[in-house]
């Protein structure tokens, strides 16, 4: 479950709703597409912006459309306690595994975040992603706190953030975690601009919120991968900078929003306020990039 392609859509949305429809069609293009996993809740799917009668919404409409296709839900949240009860929402409706994110208000400490960790897997009965998403969270992981955490029941994979850009650092990143962590868990990338990257440096996974939308390049790349040519693998992902640029730029959920919207996979507005879509001259540019995706 947590190899090969992590597929994370969005959450289309509206102040009044959640569009099932929309969200439902996602879903269904994924699952035929039949990558490893779907992600839903992820930052991509807006999870800190809906309650929890939403968010069980959200994972019941996911695990019902998806055919059969393992389903990873977010569960990061301020209090553990209420992680504890978005895991067990996740855990009834049928999830096949749970991503957490260390999310918080106040900077959390290293012993605060194992305990949080900690009380979680303790209380959870399918295999659990641990999120490393700094720019979101503003906590930053260390080699040795990963460790100690993945020693603990039920985890089973790490989301890393970007990698470096140069191959050789990059690989040395990812062999030095490995060395801190049992060896069944598995090292996914995120940040899609570093897929590839990633992919070189001996990640399992890749965590991607593009193949959320376009699963089949992102399916290539990762063949490519499993294949060992690594060349390939560049020259695919290179094949999409122009997108990768515009995650950079505008970061990937306003991307992915605006290209499903240009696309009318999905309504809009698509987006929680106050974050917005691209629109005027970013959102024509970014429309002539599509025939990447054709």
């Amino acid at each position: 479950m947590f190899t090969g392609l992590s597929a994370f859509p969005l959450t289309p949305m509206n102040e009044s709703s959640i569009d099932k429809a929309s969200f439902i069609g996602l879903i269904q293009r994924l699952a035929e597409a039949k990558v490893n996993s779907i992600g839903v809740l992820g930052s991509a799917g807006s999870y800190a912006y809906l309650n929890r009668e939403e968010r069980k919404l959200v994972t019941e409409l996911a695990i019902n459309h998806a055919h059969g296709t393992a389903v990873v839900v977010g569960i990061g949240a301020l209090r553990t306690r209420d992680v504890l009860l978005l895991a067990d929402d996740a855990q009834k409706a049928g999830a096949s595994g749970l991503l957490l994110a260390p999310v918080s208000y106040q900077k959390l400490t290293d012993d605060e975040v194992f305990t949080h960790y900690k009380a979680v897997c303790e209380n959870i009965s399918i295999p659990l992603c641990i999120y490393d998403n700094p720019t979101t969270t503003h906590f930053e992981f260390n080699d040795v706190l990963h460790g100690r955490i993945a020693a603990l029941p039920n985890v089973t994979s790490i989301k890393i953030p970007p990698l470096p850009n140069n191959p050789k650092e990059a690989k040395a990143r990812v062999d030095r975690l490995r060395s801190y962590i049992p060896n069944h868990i598995t090292i996914g990338v995120s940040g899609d601009h570093s897929g590839a990257i990633g992919l070189n440096a001996g990640c399992e996974a890749w965590y991607s919120v593009i193949g959320g939308l376009f699963p089949l390049p992102i399916l290539e790349i990762i063949q490519a991968s499993q294949a060992g040519n690594p060349e390939e693998v560049s020259r695919l992902s290179a094949g999409l900078e122009p997108i990768w640029g515009f995650f950079k730029k505008h970061g990937s959920l306003r991307v992915v929003a605006t290209i499903a919207e240009l696309m009318g996979l999905v309504q809009v507005p698509s987006l929680p306020l106050p974050i917005k879509s691209l629109s005027g001259e970013e959102r024509q540019k970014l429309k002539a990039c599509l025939i990447y995706f054709n």
